[in-house]
């Protein structure tokens, strides 16, 4: 494993470079070089899910100052678990990094999901361990954070089961979501959505689709209930 290219490509210099090769050593590889003494990453794995699940956090509660507890948990589930490392490890090319045993090459280890995820969050321990946590945040932050646009929240968020839950506990509300308005060609479309709570609380969202539309009123209605019971 090249780590002057890892540095190069992260601008950044580590100071225990075994310690960084071992965040993209496989067990599979250990297995196949024994007499190596080598580690593989499990441990790190261990590790960076933690460091990434506080540094996630501290991301949420700034960026998100009208979301109650309750929301920013599920944002925080959505954007740590194995779909999203998986997603931000391909994007940072992490994969021609690891170190892999034969076995595990030919059938594709290279490309598993669950695989890469665990890559993400070993790589995540070693820079934790290697620099500290400043620069472990000053890493995602670059890196990482950037490609968790308002588009992907919106998936990776349903503010539309979150409204939902929250008129809930209000047993005599009701809601309702309506296409206000729809234009542009039909490669290009562009709906508005209103959602109506209690038949006087009302919230618009616009959206390349219906339910897109009908998410984003979701979200700002969801911010107007939760500034009006003071929850920020």
């Amino acid at each position: 494993m090249n780590v002057a290219k890892l540095e190069q490509k992260f601008e950044m210099t580590f100071n225990n470079k075994k310690l960084i090769k071992q965040a993209f050593t496989h067990s599979s590889y250990v297995n196949e070089h024994h007499q190596s003494h080598l580690a593989d990453n499990e441990r790190l794995e261990f590790l960076g899910d933690a460091v990434l699940e506080l540094l996630v956090s501290d991301y949420l509660y700034h960026k998100y100052e009208t979301l109650p507890e309750g929301e920013l948990t599920k944002f925080r589930a959505s954007i740590v678990c194995e779909e999203s490392l998986y997603y931000f490890a391909e994007n940072l090319y992490l994969q021609n990094f690891v170190l892999l045993g034969k076995g595990e090459e030919r059938t594709g280890g290279r490309k598993r999901q669950a695989l890469l995820a665990d890559v993400f969050e070993a790589f995540l321990g070693a820079i934790y361990l290697d620099q500290g946590i400043a620069i472990s945040q000053m890493f995602l932050e670059k890196w990482v954070f950037p490609l968790i646009t308002d588009d992907v929240l919106l998936h990776m968020m349903d503010y539309k089961t979150a409204l939902q839950e929250l008129v809930q506990e209000k047993t005599n509300h009701s809601l309702v979501y309506q296409i206000i308005s729809e234009s542009g060609p039909s490669h290009a479309k562009q709906f508005t959505a209103r959602v109506t709570v209690n038949n006087n609380e009302r919230a618009t969202g616009t959206g390349k689709t219906k339910k897109e539309a009908e998410q984003q009123a979701a979200k700002k209605m969801l911010v107007q209930l939760n500034k009006r019971h003071g929850k920020r």
